[in-house]
Formats: C-alpha cells, structure tokens, sequence
C-alpha cells in the first residue's frame, strides 16, 4: 500500500495498524434508502486504506494521498465543519465521541483505490476512518452500531441526506452474494450466486468527473421527494406530522396510484422513481435468487433510465456512458452508480468480453468527449466482503 510507505516517509516509522473499507455499488435501489426503500448490491473489491498509529495526547491528524493539506482536531473538540475534504472524518470523531469515550488520537495516511466519485468513497472513508479510531480507543462495534455511527457522521455532521445504503454495503456485504436490504427495519439477505448464474464481473467506467454529494443536486432531490410524499399523504387524508418525517415506505403504492396525477410534475418523478424502484429492487432479488442474471441485468439498466428520466439525475457524460452501455455486447445491465451526480457508471459484465467491452466503451465515449482522455478510466473488479465479514 502507498499509504504505508507514505506514512513511513513522514513519521520516520512503521504504522501500527491499517484499515480497510471497501467500495459499494448498487445495481438496483438507487435514490431509496432516504425513503425507506428497499436496496440490492455489492462491495467491491477495491476501497480505502488507512495506515495508522495512536496519538495518546488525543489528537487527530490525517494526510491524504487524494487531497492537499494535513487536517488536525482533537477527539474532544472536533469543532465546526470547514468544507474540506476532513470533514467526513471530523463527523465521524463527532458521532463515535457522543457515545464512547474516546482519550487516544490517531496519526493516519488515507488512500482510495480509484478515483473519486460513485462507489460511496465517503462512507468508505468514514468506516476506514471509525475502525482505526475504534482500534486505538479499544472499542468494539457491532455491524449494526458501526452503520448507525457512519450514518449519523455523513447525515448530521457533514449535512447529506443519505440513508444507510452505502454505509450497509460496505459493513455487511459477503462476496459471491448479493445483499438485500430493507432500510425500514435494518433486515437483510446474503443471496448466493446461484450455480445456475452466468459468471460475471463488476465494471467500473469512470467519466473523467469527480462530485461532492454536499454540493450537488442531491439533498434538492430528497426534498422533492418528501415534498410529493407529503402531498400525498395530504390528499389522502393520511395523518401526518413535520415535513422531514415524510418517508414515501409509509403511503402505499394504491395511494400513490389515486393521486399522483394531483402532484406538481417535478414531485411526480421524483415519486414516480421511487415506488418502481422499490418493485424493480423485489423483482431483482428474485431474478438473482433463480440466478437470471439477465433479467436482473435488465431491470439495473431500467433502474438507470429511471433515474435519468424520472429522478433526473446525470452529467451529460454520464449519460452518454449509459447508453453506450446499453449498446455493448457482453455487458448484462448497469447505471449510474452513486448519486448520479457526474462520478462513474457500473455494470455486470460478461469476463470473457471485458477486453472488447473497455475498447469500445472508451472510443465511443472519447469521440463524444475527447476532452476526457486521459481522465475517463475503466477498471475491472470482483465482489468483496464488507468490512464485518473481513478475516
């Protein structure tokens, strides 16, 4: 790992630890979990690295092999956000420290795997980060705790409406399954590969364009989302409460039917995406369990036109690459992966295709974007076990 190295360059020493959290990508569920949805995916075999050491004067001091500048605090006082790439960690010291004690610090060097932008490298970091500070404070979590500290960092520190899609993933994935989660009550499935499956492997296309969720359209989406909810919960004569405990889990699909045509056409879509996402993630978690991995191929590029169309989400990049997608040989299904906010596309892909599959993925998307060579990348990677069934 660079990380180790650079972490011996600047302490003159070896680290004592390292920490890893995967990647996640979600083939179908997408723009979900903040409702109360229903998800399907994977962990990657690809994440965050962290070479770390204590610091018993309880200060916090990490370097990135991403981003500029050395980030400082102290457990006790983690202070305001300052809107740099630390935050994320500095949320995750805030959230951990309201519930545990925490006396010893950490010195750390991050590195990501691959570039920035789809596979939920914040709550990535955030989970590499908490298990280092856990390890040097002699705090166990359970997979559960560990979600709920990540989530709450990422949430109420950093300020992104996010549910616990990414942060589940990454802590609860096993490879060669397919996790299904419900983010109403926390149950989940490790579905097995079936032996009946067609092998497959994970393919990422990165457009060249990195994100911040916080920046993005992203928290504007889940309001409208909410606001549709809201309305039809109005118009139904559902009791209901504040704004912000609106979740679409708790109006039915009947109720949604009965008024959708009442609700301002923005707060349509976004509805419209929810509730066929929350079908197309039933219908895949069978297809996988049969192990039709062309159906559920099938409804993962569904899954992406709804978000372009109905949730309208997408750089005009990415969405070329999902065409482009849908148009290769050998590649069963995928989307945009993360927000849809500029970042990367995934699909399943047939292994003994990925050769022609990156040669033609990049020269019809280079000839739509020349600007991008040099910057758009292919990679090629397997399912992985998430950070609570890593030996």
């Amino acid at each position: 790992m660079h990380c180790e190295e650079k972490f011996r360059e600047i302490y003159g020493r070896d680290a004592e630890g390292l920490s890893f959290s995967p990647y996640r990508i979600c083939p179908i569920g997408a723009h979900s979990d903040h409702n109360l949805g229903k998800i399907t995916g994977l962990a990657i075999d690809k994440g965050i690295h962290i070479a770390f050491c204590p610091k018993h004067n309880g200060v916090v001091e990490m370097v990135s092999l991403q981003f500029p500048k050395r980030a400082q605090w102290f457990v006790k006082e983690v202070g305001e956000k300052t809107g740099d790439w630390a935050d994320y960690l500095r949320g995750a010291t805030w959230a951990l420290a309201k519930e545990y004690p925490l006396t010893a610090g950490i010195c750390g060097v991050i590195e990501g795997s691959l570039p920035i932008g789809g596979l939920s490298s914040s709550a990535a970091v955030i989970l590499a980060f908490l298990d280092a500070l856990c390890k040097v404070n002699g705090i166990r979590l359970s997979p559960q705790k560990l979600i709920n500290v990540a989530f709450d960092a990422e949430k109420n520190y950093v300020g992104v409406n996010v549910g616990t899609l990414d942060q589940s993933c990454e802590v609860l994935s096993r490879k060669d399954h397919l996790l299904y989660l419900d983010c109403k009550d926390n149950r989940f499935e490790l579905i097995p590969a079936s032996p009946r499956m067609k092998p497959y492997r994970i393919a990422i296309f990165f457009s060249g364009l990195e994100h911040s969720l916080a920046g993005s359209k992203y928290n504007m989406r889940v309001d409208e989302l909410r606001a549709g909810v809201y309305a039809l919960q109005a118009f139904s004569g559902f009791e209901y409460g504040k704004f912000d405990q609106a979740n679409a889990r708790d109006v039915s699909w009947n109720v949604y039917q009965a008024y959708k045509d009442k609700l301002p056409a923005q707060w349509a879509r976004r509805c419209e995406h929810w509730y066929t996402e929350f079908r197309r993630v039933e219908a895949g978690a069978e297809a996988w369990r049969r192990g039709d991995l062309e159906e559920y191929g099938r409804l993962s590029f569904e899954s992406g036109w709804s978000s372009i169309h109905n949730w309208e989400s997408g750089a005009p990049e990415q969405i070329r690459l999902y065409e482009i997608m849908r148009e290769t040989d050998g590649i069963y299904g995928g989307r945009f992966s993360g927000a849809g906010f500029k970042g990367c596309c995934m699909a399943l892909i047939d292994p003994e295709k990925a050769g022609s599959i990156a040669e033609r993925v990049e020269r019809e998307y280079l000839t739509a974007f020349p600007e991008m060579k040099g910057r758009y990348s292919f990679h090629l990677c397997e399912s992985a076990d998430g950070i609570a069934n890593q030996k």
